[in-house]
C-alpha cells in the first residue's frame, strides 16, 4: 500500500484546491464501484455523472434514452458535466460515451486527472448482464454491439492521462494503481 509523502500531501490539501479525478471507460467496466472506493480512500466527494443527470431530468437514464433519445441525453450530460467540473477535489464517474464529445473530453483533461478503466469485451459482456439497464445494448447481438462501441470510442479513451485494465483486478487493486499513478504524477 502506498502511504508515502505524495499521498500525505494530497490528503492534506483542501478539497477545493485538488484536481478532480474523473473515471471514464465503457459501461460495466467498474467506474462507479472504483470511484466510490477511491473517493473513500482519498477522503473526497464521489459524484456519479449519471445520477446527477437523473436528478436534473427527474428520470432514470434508461427512461431518458427511451422517451427523449440519445441526442437529448448527450446534451443533458454535457450540461451536467460542465456543472460538476466547476468544483475541485472530487472523484467523478462519467458515462462511457461522455468522451465522444470533443468539448467534454477537452474539459475533462483540463479539469481532472482523467483515468480510463478498460476490460476485455468478454468481461464487459459478462458484467453487463442481460443489458436491460444498458440502453445502448438493447436489442441485437450484445457482444457485437460492445465491440462496435469500443472501436468507435477507442481513440477518445486513449486520450486519458492514465489507463487501467480492470479485467482481472479487484476494485481495491484498481484503486491502488490509480493512487500510485497520482503519486507519480505529483512527483513530476
Amino acid at each position: 500500500m502506498l502511504l508515502g509523502t505524495n499521498q500525505k500531501l494530497l490528503a492534506a490539501l483542501p478539497q477545493s484546491s485538488l484536481q478532480n479525478i474523473a473515471l471514464t471507460g465503457f459501461m460495466a467496466v467498474g467506474k462507479s464501484a472504483v470511484g466510490r472506493c477511491l473517493a473513500r480512500r482519498l477522503g473526497r466527494v464521489f459524484v456519479d455523472l449519471d445520477k446527477v443527470i437523473e436528478k436534473n431530468e427527474g428520470m432514470k437514464v434508461k427512461e431518458i434514452f427511451s422517451r427523449k433519445g440519445e441526442p437529448y441525453f448527450r446534451r443533458a450530460e454535457k450540461r451536467a458535466l460542465a456543472e460538476i467540473l466547476l468544483c475541485g477535489g472530487q472523484v467523478i464517474a462519467t458515462g462511457g460515451g461522455v468522451v465522444m464529445d470533443g468539448g467534454n473530453l477537452q474539459l475533462l483533461r483540463l479539469k481532472s486527472f482523467l483515468v480510463c478503466l478498460t476490460a476485455l469485451p468478454e468481461v464487459l459482456l459478462r458484467r453487463a448482464g442481460n443489458g436491460r439497464r444498458r440502453p445502448l445494448l438493447n436489442g441485437g447481438d450484445r457482444a457485437l454491439r460492445i465491440r462496435e462501441l469500443l472501436a468507435q470510442r477507442e481513440k477518445s479513451y486513449a486520450q486519458a492521462h492514465f489507463s487501467v485494465d480492470t479485467s482481472d483486478l479487484t476494485v481495491d487493486q484498481v484503486v491502488e494503481k490509480i493512487v500510485e499513478a497520482m503519486a507519480r504524477r505529483e512527483a513530476i
